[in-house]
């Protein structure tokens, strides 16, 4: 009489996200291609994690890439969501960028109720290494790529664009980011912030209270790990944004240029958080600078 053979566990390991079949594409605008959901990572313990791809339809060879960083506070928030301000127009901003030559990475990443820092920029270079591994089946140059978000998506791209290896990314474009957690108690006014409180975003993100977590509100904050190798980089904030100091900004923008960068800060008068208090003009220009920023760090020698 023989024993039950063992169960071979490694069976219910995922699939390999290097491998899996690409989503089929969608036609969303004139001249793009979108994949919609394509698994790029599954991290243990969690749910599959997925991303958008914006492609343009036709293009002479492998293209930039531009990946695109959603807020939401790190707590919620859509990963093709450019925020209100970008929702009705048609084409939208992904599908621009696309036409305009580039491909669009919109990822998921853990929320800070799934697992605290260092896990969402640990996701972000999970879907770096899953494009270059992809890189040919999608067209992409992964070696142009530029990292871009928005509130604390834009807090997430500046983290990760200054931690990965140097040269993997080409620059970084934040929009109304945080930067520097243990100075948010200083920057925000007297009484509207408690950095001992564990029920804020930034607590939340860290897994507990920012004065009873110093080190990891260091880590998890841009400004200490601006270095020498730092990429590119363009710093948008409203000078009037009441969620997140615009000091935050300016704070980053001081430390790259110790260390020797030329970061172009770009402070817009009236801006509140999630550009509202601007005309259409002014998201416009916004969008715009972002575009030819993305453009310039993207360009090819001889270009």
């Amino acid at each position: 009489m023989t024993g039950t053979a063992p169960f071979p566990f490694h069976l219910l390991a995922p699939p390999d996200p290097a491998v899996l079949p690409l989503p089929h594409p969608a036609h969303p605008a004139d001249g793009v291609r979108l994949l919609r959901g394509a698994v790029y990572a599954v991290p243990e313990g969690s749910r599959p994690l997925t991303a958008d791809l914006w492609l343009p339809e036709t293009a002479p060879g492998p293209v930039p890439v531009v990946v695109f960083v959603h807020g939401g506070a790190w707590r919620t928030g859509l990963r093709d969501d450019l925020g209100p301000r970008f929702r009705s127009g048609e084409p939208g901003p992904f599908a621009r960028l696309a036409q305009a030559g580039f491909a669009v990475v919109c990822p998921d990443y853990r929320l800070s109720g799934e697992a605290p820092h260092p896990a969402q920029t640990e996701d972000l270079t999970a879907l770096v290494t899953w494009l270059r591994t992809r890189a040919a089946d999608l067209g992409l140059d992964a070696t142009r790529t530029v990292l871009w978000g928005e509130s604390a998506g834009g807090h997430l791209a500046a983290l990760s664009a200054l931690t990965l290896p140097p040269g993997t990314v080409a620059g970084c474009v934040t929009w109304y980011a945080p930067t520097d957690l243990p100075a948010l108690a200083e920057d925000r006014p007297a009484g509207t912030y408690d950095a001992h409180d564990p029920s804020t975003f930034e607590a939340l993100l860290l897994g507990g209270a920012p004065a009873d977590r110093p080190e990891a509100a260091r880590d998890a904050s841009p400004v200490t790990h601006v270095g020498p190798h730092a990429p590119p980089f363009l710093i948008l904030h409203g000078t009037d944004d009441a969620l997140i100091p615009v000091r935050q900004s300016v704070r980053l923008a001081q430390a790259l240029r110790e260390a020797g960068h030329q970061p172009d800060l770009r402070l817009v008068t009236g801006g509140n958080h999630l550009w509202v208090g601007i005309s259409d003009e002014g998201v416009e220009e916004c969008y715009t600078r972002t575009l030819d920023f993305a453009r310039r760090c993207t360009r090819t020698r001889g270009a």
